[in-house]
């Protein structure tokens, strides 16, 4: 059998010295008939490794309960039938631009943040996850004839942590669970993020997109001798809601790679192939500088990354870029690349057929209401991705008072006795006009993601503060949360005629399909909620942009008649509007 193992200043396999050219490409964010595609992609593009990071929330949507764990491992076997290796990063925090960095919601509102520290519950859930997750790894390491040659410890823990003796204790668990490939750790090319997340006997790695040289001097400085890697060559970035579409002249990025290459390192590009944040599970980052505490920047659905395999599985100008600069690199020459998919052969229009109001969604796939003196979170609720109702009382006789929604994560859209009143934000709590008493206040509070990375990630959602009228808290608060996986199968839900004025609900829509393949849907004037086709997830759609449709992957079509539903949060383009539709990507 083969064995992978770190040298003073190689890889080595089987004693002879290798060097990785790896991709990243997340199973979970590709439909799995697809896989094979994009993994022969990366071979085309000049890869011998492929990396995939691991969600816990995912696989674990509630303590015990597991989902498709096993899909992991099928990835892995289809990186072998491709004639790659693989790097597996199970976290348990991953980043990612994924909905809580990937930690389980409930969870990070159990412990705050003694998650990611060796608090004794969290390592109590994190040994019952890896117990469930590690044997998809440990069975299909290279000495078992598996592609699995390296697991990452952690997630650029340096850049939020320094508990090393939590770190010590996951790389102890994850060899007690059988995993005898080498261990890495990666983390910015900073001193005190190597500092805080590197440990003794665990090769470390860096991360950044320019300036290799630089950065590679610094790793040396923290470790004298092992190989040089680059575990996350930036070569594209991503997209915030309400932002700018932002890219990466493919020129500057194959210099970049070239310089990584030039200094004898290994290097896996981020992200080879994005993808896409299927079912909303799409995190957010905060801004305000180095310290991550400003502004919430919610992550778009697409992942594509300005990857060099775009979204929908194609090459592009920074693909062939690239694919010069690796070439120098390899053994022999590269294959060329597969046939692309299959494409929507024919436009097609979206015909609506009827639609349910948010109640009437809410009473027939929401969770129990609770009543409580203050609002509670979303964790309490038991709602990852999703949307709570709050309701409250203003009691009177009283004078119009201003409405404050204190702490609230992420928007909020009001109705005072039944009619609309306006639409609050983190930025904006105060709804624009006082209320009087007696009136009866509704708060459909949306989560637009939880934040992936800095100090505030896995901070709770919904109201966090309560519900203030002038400087009086309102207390008896009527909650009940809709989760979106509530929605995958709603065959059961009573629809109605079409509202003539666009109100919000769910909309039931059919399209027919002639020549099945990936698609495009777009969604003129809908203004911000979540799409399915065939019970299919696609994701959030929001008119702010720079997105503007949603990628149906072809695997998800059939020909003939297929399904479309549309939870639609604020508003829906009024009847005779043009009309949704699908076209070919």
């Amino acid at each position: 059998m083969s064995e992978f193992t770190v040298g003073e200043r190689d890889f080595l396999l089987d004693g002879r010295p290798v060097r990785l050219l790896s991709g990243a490409l997340h199973y979970f964010r590709v439909h799995e008939e697809q896989w094979g595609h994009r993994l022969a992609m990366l071979r085309a593009m000049g890869l011998n490794c492929v990396e995939t990071y691991v969600p816990w929330n995912l696989h674990e949507p509630r303590p015990g309960i597991y989902d498709d764990v096993r899909a992991l491992g099928r990835f892995l076997d289809a990186a072998r039938e491709a004639g790659l290796w693989a790097i597996v990063r199970p976290g348990p925090y991953i980043c990612a631009e994924w909905e809580n960095g990937g930690l389980p919601h409930w969870l990070t509102g159990e412990l705050g943040t003694r998650a990611r520290t060796r608090d004794e519950r969290f390592l109590e859930h994190l040994g019952r996850w890896f117990g469930a997750l590690l044997p998809q790894v440990v069975d299909r390491q290279i000495d078992r004839g598996g592609p699995v040659i390296m697991v990452q410890v952690e997630n650029e823990y340096g850049s939020y942590g320094s508990d090393a003796e939590y770190l010590r204790l996951l790389a102890e668990l994850l060899r007690e669970k059988g995993v005898i490939v080498p261990l890495v750790t990666s983390d910015g090319p900073e001193d005190h993020m190597l500092t805080g997340g590197s440990i003794p006997g665990v090769l470390a790695t860096v991360n950044f997109g320019s300036r290799a040289r630089e950065a590679f001097e610094v790793l040396r400085r923290h470790r004298a001798d092992g190989p040089l890697m680059c575990m996350e060559f930036w070569c594209g970035w991503f997209d915030h809601w309400g932002g700018e579409h932002i890219t990466r002249d493919a020129q500057d990025a194959a210099a970049a790679l070239r310089e990584i290459l030039e200094c004898g390192a290994s290097v896996n590009l981020y992200m080879a192939h994005g993808g896409t944040n299927f079912a909303g599970w799409a995190g957010a980052n905060r801004g305000g500088g180095a310290q991550h505490e400003g502004p919430l920047q919610p992550d778009v659905t697409s992942y594509d990354y300005d990857a060099p395999i775009d979204e929908f599985g194609n090459p592009t100008d920074k693909f062939w870029r690239l694919r010069e600069v690796l070439a120098e690199f390899a053994d022999g020459p590269l294959p060329e690349p597969p046939p692309a998919p299959a494409r929507l052969g024919t436009p097609a229009e979206v015909r609506l057929m009827g639609w349910a109001p948010l109640g009437v969604v809410l009473e027939t796939r929401g969770g129990p209401e609770t009543s409580a003196p203050v609002p509670p979170t979303f964790e309490e609720l038991d709602v990852d991705r999703g949307l709570v109702r709050y309701e409250v009382t203003v009691p009177g006789p009283r004078q119009p008072y201003p409405l404050i929604a204190r702490g609230l994560r992420d928007l909020a859209v009001v109705y005072v006795d039944g009619q609309r009143a306006g639409v609050l934000t983190e930025e904006d709590q105060q709804l624009k006009e006082p209320v009087a008493g007696h009136a009866r206040v509704e708060l459909w509070v949306e989560s637009l993601g939880r934040v992936n990375y800095g100090p505030r990630s896995g901070e709770p959602k919904g109201i966090t503060g309560g519900l203030l009228h002038e400087r009086q808290y309102l207390h008896d608060v009527r909650a009940r949360g809709l989760r979106l996986d509530a929605l995958d199968d709603i065959g059961d839900i009573t629809l109605q005629p079409l509202a003539e004025d666009g109100a919000p609900g769910l909309y039931r829509g059919t399209v027919a399909v002639h020549g099945a393949g990936d698609a495009l849907l777009e969604l003129p004037g809908w203004t911000r909620g979540f799409a399915w086709i065939n019970g299919f997830g696609l994701g959030r759609y929001w008119s702010v942009g720079p997105q503007r449709s949603l990628y149906v992957p072809g695997p998800v079509l059939r020909e003939g008649e297929n399904e479309v539903w549309l939870l639609e949060l604020e508003g829906a383009p009024p009847a005779g509007a043009e009309a949704l539709s699908l076209r070919g990507v």
